[in-house]
């Protein structure tokens, strides 16, 4: 995440990466505050066995494009709600990649940390059986707490 404040949102993302078992740390590498550290976090992705890296930033969020820019391991964007545009500011930073510089961009949020979480499980479940039959039984989970909703009258 961009920043310790980020973590609010952030830890969403932990949480679900948690409940599946996922290895995964916890860190701030900050695009602006920090570039030395950023760039060498990135540039050692694929040498450290990253499959994919969750980031997290507000305002101009450039944490998600400059992690996609330094490492072939895919980047999962995740746009934090800043204090004066609600996030949407984020957002537009991460979704405007240009072409040849993917980040996988979510909603602004909470929701979007737990969904870059399951996307990264699901990308690696392609290759992890056992994980996928728990990514497919938290998805019946989801179906079944779904299914026993009542509409309050």
């Amino acid at each position: 995440m961009g920043s310790s404040s980020d973590w609010d949102i952030m830890k969403h993302a932990v949480a679900v990466l948690e409940e599946f078992g996922i290895a995964h740390e916890v860190r701030v590498v900050s695009a602006h505050r920090m570039p030395h550290d950023m760039v060498e976090y990135g540039a050692s992705a694929t040498e450290r066995g990253l499959r994919g890296i969750i980031a997290g930033a507000g305002g101009a969020a450039h944490l998600p494009g400059m992690m996609a820019a330094l490492t072939p391991v895919p980047v999962f964007g995740v746009p934090v709600p800043s204090r004066y545009l609600r996030g949407e500011d984020s957002l537009l930073s991460i979704v405007q990649m240009p072409k040849g510089v993917p980040v996988a961009t979510f909603a602004i949020g909470e929701a979007g940390a737990a969904n870059a979480a399951l996307h990264l499980v699901a990308c690696v479940a392609t290759t992890d059986d056992a994980l996928r039959e728990k990514l497919v039984a938290y998805r019946a989970k989801q179906t079944d707490a779904a299914r026993a909703m009542v509409v309050p009258v």
